[in-house]
């Protein structure tokens, strides 16, 4: 038996909301690198989805969806001074839960900020209002209600998450290969002024996924690797991005922000309608979807540099995703009803037959045009290293793993953005299941191959323009 190492101790009470893909999948993963009692783990969740699961490994099993009128009653018994919930949900505020837990002392951390039912879709509220922009806003004002509450981790998975420390080592690789001694970052003030100086002018988070399943998809069903609730309901919401100060041309139907940072703007239509050309090393040049995501506006933020209120450095940040070829198949179709979600879901796990998550990120723009540095994880790999995964869900999984550890470390840190922790301690526990770990220069740039079958109107000045980078 492999004897795995622990990361560290935990002796409150862990409480996970929410049991679907990445829930399932992350457990194995706790019990085998926190050292903690499995009788202190509770699960509450809002349908029977792993329960064989939970009661193989002897973990108390709830199921109770939780509501705006229940979640009080329901959690407070369950949590205080030193216990963790663990928000793996959908349709449960993530903001009503990081206030909850900073009451009540317990540790917090969460994937992505999601809001009550409806809170994506209602089209009776404006699109800025509804967008991740808004969400993060509201759960980063818990910072001034509770200025030294427990930690609580927003948005720590894969993406947002785990791509900000691939930010971070990317930028240190770029800056070693062009002889640029700086030695490591201590502050945010000191890596946005290096990405400065590395004249790094996009960043997009590509990802390519290339699983396959035994069972094609069917007419009527919605496929995916991962949460198809999740899927929907962000590709759903108006397309993201951050604006980055080398822009020069304001997209269209492109909106700002009437409050907070105005780091990011939206467009106005939804992420699944919208593609942007983007490149990683196993698949070359491709078309992904660009729907928001936290890192969209954290990592744009937290990269900004201003001379008084005038921004002169932000890098444009977006996610570029192609998704299991079935999950095109089922977007195409589910956009083609007018965006009404197919009667049946299957999240595909154990049909996987082959395919590699290769997700990373592309730095562009700088003296080495463009750099690729991030995962490519095969279904073969995911299974032999962590049951219950696919290469998706595990390249999830493992970042909830590094912030639990991270958090349990540094339990009295308050709100608190990936971009803000220590990238290396989390990489540390991320890399021996992110499969092959991998940094690709490449003279791709947006602006190859165009105008050889129709006319098209571009920025030949500047390739990194996202006028350049959009499919219209």
């Amino acid at each position: 038996m492999t004897d795995y190492p622990k990361h560290c101790a935990f002796s409150g009470r862990l409480v996970m909301v929410g049991f679907g893909s990445i829930g399932q999948g992350v457990l194995p993963l706790i019990l085998r690198h926190i050292d903690m009692d499995p009788t202190r783990i509770t699960i509450v969740t809002a349908d029977e989805r792993g329960r064989a699961e939970a009661q193989h490994y002897g973990i108390t099993f709830i199921e109770k969806p939780l509501t705006k009128a229940n979640y009080v009653e329901t959690l407070k018994p369950m949590l205080g001074k030193g216990d963790f919930l663990l928000n793996l949900s959908v349709d449960v505020s993530s903001v009503a839960l990081v206030e909850l837990c900073a009451e009540l002392g317990a540790l917090y951390l969460d994937t992505c900020i999601e809001p009550w039912p409806g809170g994506y879709t209602d089209t009776s509220v404006s699109p800025s209002l509804r967008s991740n922009y808004a969400l993060r806003e509201s759960a980063l004002k818990v910072r001034t209600t509770h200025p030294n509450g427990p930690t609580a981790v927003l948005t720590h998975g894969a993406n947002p998450g785990l791509v900000s420390h691939f930010v971070k080592q990317a930028m240190l690789n770029i800056a070693e290969d062009t002889g640029l001694n700086v030695g490591v970052p201590q502050t945010r003030e000191q890596w946005a002024a290096l990405g400065q100086k590395l004249g790094v002018k996009v960043v997009h988070i590509a990802e390519r996924d290339t699983q396959i399943s035994s069972v094609p998809k069917r007419r009527g069903e919605f496929v995916n690797t991962w949460s198809i609730d999740g899927f929907i309901s962000e590709g759903s919401q108006p397309a993201e991005l951050g604006w980055g100060a080398h822009e020069k041309h304001f997209p269209h139907d492109g909106s700002r922000h009437e409050f907070g940072s105005g780091a990011a703007i939206y467009l106005n239509r939804p992420g699944v309608t919208q593609r942007v050309r983007t490149w990683t090393p196993m698949e070359g040049p491709f078309h992904g979807f660009l729907i928001t995501h936290g890192e969209s506006i954290s990592i744009p933020d937290y990269f900004t540099v201003k001379d008084g209120d005038k921004v002169v450095y932000r890098p444009t940040t977006h996610y570029a995703y192609h998704p299991c070829d079935d999950a095109v198949k089922s977007i195409h179709e589910f956009a083609g009803k007018n965006f009404v979600q197919q009667e049946t879901q299957r999240l595909i796990m154990d049909e996987i037959i082959d395919g590699v998550d290769e997700l990373g990120v592309l730095l562009a723009g700088h003296a080495k045009n463009a750099y690729w540095y991030g995962s490519q994880l095969s279904i073969q790999e995911a299974r032999e290293l962590v049951p219950y995964n696919s290469a998706t869900s595990l390249q999830v999984c493992v970042a909830v793993l590094a912030g639990l550890v991270w958090a349990i470390e540094n339990p009295d840190q308050g709100v608190v953005e990936p971009d803000e922790m220590d990238f290396r301690r989390c990489l540390d526990i991320c890399l021996p299941y992110l499969g092959p770990v991998v940094g690709a220069y490449t003279d791709w740039t947006p602006l190859e191959g165009r105008g050889t079958l129709f006319p098209e109107d571009v920025d030949g000045s500047d390739p990194w323009q996202f006028k350049n980078v959009r499919v219209v």
